[in-house]
């Protein structure tokens, strides 16, 4: 079960404006060799004519099951060396350090007389990202529709500030933050710091958790560190992450683990193995967009307790205003609240003994 809607040309407006250079004949697709998509999404725009060579990258697991059953490529994971290109297209973050290496790379990726394509939604800084490019490759095309703005570069001889492209491709990097006790980049949920939901949570877990443990939306495992430092009676932890960038620093934060862990890129949503004693979890109270989405918290609600055992327990934060009483009275046994503190609530639900 997933709780994104498939996005199509009218619902995608990037996307559609992504593509509109092509249909009305400002760009022509390439004749030969691959085209890189990065932080691609799948919908109607992709399927109105064929694009051949066309490469997707995608971090983000519920968009990439997407557009794994339209039958489209899709290359994993980031980085991977797909040689020099005739067109690297691209729908770059909101985050600016993020968008700025995404371009970085997508210039770097072109073969002499490539070309860039981009486009971002006018409320998401869709100039700044114009600009940004331009100041990587110089003077380009651009239209808008659909308030969205799609730029393209010139055919390109490298990029127009070489030092600039290497100063950009390095804000993407791993570093150490949290006073060094984490690793993180760029992009990530609350990339830069360990956010207060979770520090709210950490402050309230208790040290007799055990058993085998699940950290649903795991990020890059802040949840799940914590429990190792205060948990002794953990014998196994499983992470479930839809975002790959984040599991592969889950997988480097949690390198010299005691016990057990295992990393999964999955979407939550779709549902989890059984049989866990304890889940600890701080889920997304949205999907790719800025909007409130209490479905997706609700639907982790119910993907924990049809995962634990009967008497397991579930440690979560939440944002206060958010609707989850409902679905935690009808998913668990009991229920306490344990903290309530700037804008977040911790609950604690013991699953039904049958």
């Amino acid at each position: 079960m997933h709780f994104q809607p498939m996005r199509d040309a009218t619902t995608d407006n990037a996307l559609a404006t992504l593509m509109l250079p092509f249909e009305s004949g400002l760009l022509s697709w390439p004749g030969d060799g691959a085209v890189l998509f990065l932080r691609a999404r799948d919908g109607y725009p992709l399927h109105r004519r064929a694009l051949p060579g066309l490469v997707c990258e995608q971090s983000y697991r519920p968009e990439a099951e997407r557009l794994e059953r339209s039958g489209l490529v899709l290359r994993n994971p980031e980085g991977a060396d797909a040689g020099r290109l005739p067109l690297v297209m691209a729908l770059p973050p909101r985050q600016r350090s993020e968008s700025r290496a995404l371009l970085a790379r997508a210039v770097a990726a072109c073969t002499p007389g490539g070309r860039v394509l981009a486009c971002v939604p006018n409320n998401e800084g869709a100039k700044s990202a114009e600009d940004d490019l331009r100041r990587l490759a110089g003077p380009g095309g651009s239209l808008s529709k659909h308030k969205c703005r799609a730029f393209w570069t010139a055919p390109l001889d490298g990029p127009a500030d070489a030092a600039l492209l290497e100063q950009w491709l390095a804000l993407d990097a791993v570093r150490p933050v949290a006073g060094g006790r984490l690793l993180s980049r760029p992009g990530v949920f609350a990339w830069d710091r360990i956010d207060a939901a979770s520090v709210l949570l950490i402050e309230h877990l208790p040290g007799d958790l055990a058993g085998r443990t699940a950290d649903l939306g795991a990020g890059i495992g802040i949840l799940a560190q914590a429990l190792l430092e205060r948990c002794p009676g953990v014998t196994a932890i499983e992470l479930y992450e839809a975002e790959a960038r984040a599991l592969e620093l889950a997988r480097r934060n949690l390198a010299d683990a005691r016990i057990p862990v295992g990393f999964h890129w999955h979407d939550v949503t779709g549902g989890v193995p059984s049989g866990f004693d304890t889940i600890v979890m701080n889920p997304p109270f949205h999907a790719q967009g800025r909007g409130d989405r209490p479905d997706i918290g609700r639907r982790f609600i119910q993907v924990a307790a049809d995962a634990l055992r009967p008497g397991g327990r579930l440690w979560m934060v939440a944002n206060r205003h958010l609707p989850y009483e409902e679905a935690l009275g009808a998913a668990f046994g009991t229920l306490r609240v344990h903290a309530q503190r700037d804008g977040f609530k911790v609950v604690e639900g013991e699953k039904a003994r049958v």
